[in-house]
């Protein structure tokens, strides 16, 4: 049985979430997400609590992911989420015009990033940016996508990656004869 799935979620003030055959619809200070759910998983609201049951023990590995899946809802209508990318090489920078996040990373032309509905970009400087949303998945995928366009390369490091991220760094072609 999933140990996650058995904790009940404590809806914070100010949050109002709603649950309507399946449907979960929770409202908060930055904003409203709804997610439809299966059929399996049982979601009820107690003592300013969300629960979550299975009623068949085969679906138990839909139990954990449901409650989690919630939980980042609540916290997104909270607090929000946020991805930190870094770029690294000379030249590479990126801009923030209007809705418009443009990046210069050695290619022949700048590449132009449109802001989603729900997501922001920030650019506190030429060589970080910020995504920020309520939407956890969405803010991750954006992320991914920004850094897609100049992945890493082991040999320089040079390219888009997350704060934190370690690169496995490789010798040139002169590091293998002695």
């Amino acid at each position: 049985m999933s140990r996650i799935g058995k904790q009940p979620i404590d809806i914070p003030q100010g949050v109002d979430v709603k649950i309507d055959d399946h449907i979960v619809t929770v409202k908060g200070p930055k904003g409203t997400l709804s997610q439809q759910f299966l059929k399996q998983v049982n979601i009820e609201m107690q003592d300013n609590k969300i629960i979550v049951s299975i009623s068949d023990k085969k679906d138990s590995n839909l139990h954990g992911l449901t409650r989690t899946l919630i939980n980042n809802m609540v916290i997104g209508v909270t607090q929000g989420f946020e991805k930190s990318l870094e770029i690294n090489g000379i030249g590479y920078k990126a801009q923030k015009q209007g809705k418009k996040l443009v990046l210069t990373l050695g290619y022949s032309h700048p590449v132009e990033v449109e802001e989603i509905d729900g997501i922001t970009i920030d650019v506190p400087n030429q060589t970080s940016i910020i995504v920020k949303g309520i939407d956890k998945q969405l803010v991750g995928q954006v992320a991914a996508d920004i850094r897609e366009y100049k992945l890493p390369e082991p040999y320089k490091g040079k390219g888009i990656k997350y704060v934190g991220e370690r690169i496995r760094r490789k010798e040139g072609k002169a590091g293998g004869k002695k």
